[in-house]
């Protein structure tokens, strides 16, 4: 009997699921992962992330947001659109929002006029916020952390850092996802150690599909796409690092989900 699962983050609107999207949900669902939050990260992605949740209730779910990548395309109306879609009961969160210094394929200037309108929806709508942030730590912070006290909750989604900004988040009552990156021997091996630091009623799981297949699946699937299915190997990997049994992790994980996005 697979383990009940909620992944908190899955880009089902990616074009790469076009083909075999029901699918992909009947592995997901066969898998044991009940529930799937579809991240909204644009405004074509928003509209179909709504889409697709109203299509399928109870099982999906949807943010509504615009990621820093495309910050440079935030304006009224986008806002107009993050505004109107938190009013659907099936949009449970604000985000992919926040700051990625990384690539830097929106000025920094617009990724952080978009951040903090984006803020100031979920302050606005009490909704909680997903964000996202690579190599932006010192900014991120900055802003996030003045208005963290009118924001409901927030989740650092996909959290590849340190030690030391993992401690600051907790500090700062951030949730944190971890997604299959703790999987890959070559850059998110540091995540083994640190993974225990997270409390249990902070730690959320996520696949970030159809990014960061997790390295350790065996058998290799034929592609790399990765796939909601794919969470029970990230949830393997979180549970040997903690020292927690994969029913303890799965428990938690889903109860914090259910709790974080108020799903019913």
């Amino acid at each position: 009997m697979p383990h009940t699962l909620i992944d908190i983050g899955a880009n089902l609107a990616h074009d790469s699921f076009d083909e075999d999207r029901e699918d992909v949900l009947q592995r997901a669902q066969h898998a044991g992962v009940t529930k799937i939050v579809v991240t909204g990260s644009s405004r074509h992605s928003n509209s179909e992330a709504a889409r697709l949740a109203e299509a399928h209730p109870g099982r999906l779910y949807a943010t509504a947001g615009v990621h820093p990548h495309h910050a440079v395309d935030y304006d009224d109306a986008c806002d107009e659109q993050i505004r109107s879609l938190t009013q659907k009961a099936a949009v449970v969160a604000v985000g992919e929002c926040g700051l990625d210094y990384f690539r830097n394929f929106s000025p920094r200037d617009a990724q952080l006029q978009a951040f903090r309108a984006q803020l100031q929806i979920a302050v606005d709508t009490s909704l909680p916020v997903f964000l996202h942030q690579r190599d932006a730590h010192d900014d991120f912070i900055a802003v996030l952390e003045p208005l963290l006290p009118n924001i409901s909750r927030a989740v650092a989604h996909c959290f590849t850092g340190e030690g030391e900004s993992l401690r600051e988040y907790l500090a700062m009552n951030l949730w944190i996802g971890i997604t299959g990156w703790i999987c890959d021997e070559r850059r998110g091996a540091h995540l083994k150690d640190i993974v225990p630091l997270i409390p249990d009623d902070k730690l959320l799981i996520e696949t970030d599909a159809p990014y960061l297949l997790p390295r350790t699946i065996s058998p290799k699937p034929k592609s790399r796409r990765n796939e909601p299915a794919f969470l029970v190997e990230v949830l393997r990997v979180v549970a040997a690092a903690r020292g927690q049994s994969e029913e303890h992790v799965a428990n938690i994980t889903s109860a914090n989900a259910t709790r974080f996005f108020a799903l019913d």
